[in-house]
């Protein structure tokens, strides 16, 4: 009662049969030369390790500035409660 009825031939035979035609001949456009002198891959490797220390620096700092905000607090917590 509830099977499924399966088609004789699952599978139709193809209308049409690919041919394969030869690929047209690709047209690479000319590109600028590009060239990356050695000065300026230092400067910006240069650039990335400063940044990179400046964040490490006020990430820092930022976590420093915290722990004593909570020290400041909770000394001062205990000073008004005498």
């Amino acid at each position: 009662m509830f099977l499924p009825k399966y088609p004789d031939n699952p599978t139709p035979p193809p209308a049409h049969t690919h041919t394969p035609t030869d690929p047209a001949p690709m047209r690479r456009s000319a590109l600028p030369a590009v060239s990356v002198s050695t000065g300026a891959v230092v400067a910006v490797l240069t650039g990335g390790v400063v940044l990179t220390a400046l964040l490490a620096a006020v990430a820092v700092s930022a976590i420093s500035v915290a722990i004593a905000a909570v020290v400041l607090r909770s000394l001062l917590r205990d000073h008004n409660r005498r």
